[in-house]
């Protein structure tokens, strides 16, 4: 689907019939929005502004000619755009076109990044007096989405920390929820850096209105704070997940700790056993009428002394 942002009287006019570029100019539009565009409205776009649109494929490159480029007509970013499924975070590959005035869109799925930033446009068009405030403008709004979930990881951290410090146990869902906290932190910090290098593109360009470059200047500072705070995150994550790992190791310290006990009580009665279970010809107490009830009471004398000795030393 293409939903073209117009000019009108005063206002901000939606179309979504790729045909109507014909009627209008390149100072008639302002912004042209791509969500999962047909190939049919790919090549009339194409046509319009005689540029190619960004490839998925070109748009998830990590190099930095893939993330933001000049030419001497056009300007071109990538950025990836994080997107929260349950518990998991995934991300689009959105990308940026700016030509003769007009900022082209290009992503395939919904994103509340472009809703609300719709919504500050029709309500406040006179905010967004050129295609660059509004592609400034989708940028901030993404930072402070940014912002939402790294205090939501946050959360979640505190969360997981009450858990074990409640519990003091052993659960292997919360090694599993610590991991994938890992990997979402991970996740949302490569998406805060990819946003850092847009943002330091368009600070050294020259083509950007004045007034927007303070801003862009800010939106660096808050980026560089969220990177800041997603360092933060993973280094609790860790010690999160060495406090499990001690948890762990406490545990199975305790279990060998019980079977070297049993063991070591049970040691002089297995001794006295095996000495009277010998195939001599001669042994004093093999005819003794007590010399049954006698081996019983040895051996467990045996172990209470041993068991005796271990809490005098305190090693129970």
């Amino acid at each position: 689907m293409v939903t073209l942002f117009v000019r009108g009287d005063n206002k901000i006019i939606q179309e979504t019939e790729i045909e109507l570029l014909e009627e209008f100019s390149f100072d008639d539009i302002i912004w042209i929005d791509m969500n999962n565009p047909s190939l049919k409205e790919k090549k009339a776009i194409e046509n319009f502004l005689h540029v190619n649109l960004t490839t998925r494929q070109q748009a998830e490159e990590i190099e930095s000619s893939s993330r933001y480029s000049e030419s001497e007509t056009t300007i071109m970013a990538n950025s990836n755009f994080l997107i929260q499924e349950d518990e998991e975070f995934t991300y689009e590959a959105v990308s940026f076109i700016l030509k003769e005035g007009i900022l082209v869109t290009v992503r395939n799925i919904d994103l509340k990044v472009f809703s609300d930033t719709i919504r500050r446009f029709l309500l406040n068009n006179r905010a967004f007096p050129t295609s660059f405030h509004l592609m400034v403008a989708i940028l901030e709004t993404r930072i402070d989405l940014d912002a939402d979930m790294v205090e939501q990881i946050a959360r979640d951290i505190a969360k997981v920390s009450k858990e074990i410090t409640l519990s003091g146990s052993v659960d292997e869902e919360v090694l599993l929820d610590i991991n994938q906290l890992q990997e979402n932190s991970m996740l949302l910090r490569e998406n805060i850096i990819d946003k850092q290098r847009v943002l330091s593109g368009i600070l050294k360009s020259e083509r950007f209105p004045n007034d927007l470059y303070p801003k862009v200047t800010i939106m660096l500072k808050d980026v560089g704070s969220l990177i800041n705070h997603t360092d933060f995150s993973f280094e609790r994550l860790e010690y999160l997940q060495n406090t499990f790992l001690g948890l762990i190791n406490i545990e199975q310290n305790k279990i060998i700790k019980i079977f070297t006990v049993v063991s070591v009580i049970f040691m002089p009665p297995t001794l006295i056993a095996s000495m009277y279970g010998m195939n001599f010809d001669f042994i004093p107490e093999l005819h003794w009428k007590y010399g049954y009830l006698f081996a019983i009471f040895f051996m467990l004398f045996a172990s209470g002394i041993t068991l005796f000795i271990f809490k005098r030393k305190k090693w129970l």
